[in-house]
């Protein structure tokens, strides 16, 4: 009984955050197809463990990790740079997702920056996450993702007074 009700606990939790981790795939990929593949296959990982290897509290954080390093193994088979995680809010369930074309004209400004710093700002603006739990993501110290954001914010400053 109490793995049925972790289950059902883990499942509410993938449902209620789907749109987010579709929004921080694309951002990531710029495609929407392949984000909502990346989703998918993040989601079968968490599903196909048993439910009591699985703390509730940290399946949020846990699927976006996956997604995160789904998007990187994804990026670097094409070639690509990858879009960092940073500016993802995974918090934030009130707002609607941003429509793509608000996407793409973030993501034209965000790349004149370095992918490192650029990731942060996407994560904390865009998605409203904690500097704490971008570290998390990340795998940084707090103060390393506070200092990418500030040094980024700058240098957008910068590029709109030019």
């Amino acid at each position: 009984m109490f793995n049925k009700l972790r289950r059902r606990n883990i499942n509410r939790i993938i449902e209620d955050n789907l749109d987010y981790l579709v929004r921080f795939a694309y951002y990531r990929l710029s495609n929407r197809v392949e984000a909502e593949d990346v989703v998918y296959e993040a989601v079968l990982k968490i599903l196909e463990r048993e439910a009591a290897d699985i703390q509730p509290g940290s399946v949020r954080m846990y699927l976006f990790r996956t997604v995160h390093n789904l998007c990187l193994d994804r990026s670097r088979e094409k070639g690509r740079e990858p879009v960092s995680l940073e500016s993802i809010d995974i918090e934030d369930t009130t707002d609607s997702v941003l429509d793509l074309e608000e996407a793409d004209r973030i993501n034209a400004c965000l790349e004149r920056l370095p992918s490192r710093e650029a990731d942060v700002i996407r994560m904390n603006v865009i998605d409203g996450l904690s500097f704490v739990e971008i570290s998390a993501i990340l795998s940084i110290p707090q103060s390393t993702a506070k200092s990418r954001y500030k040094s980024g914010m700058e240098k957008l400053r910068k590029q709109f007074i030019e």
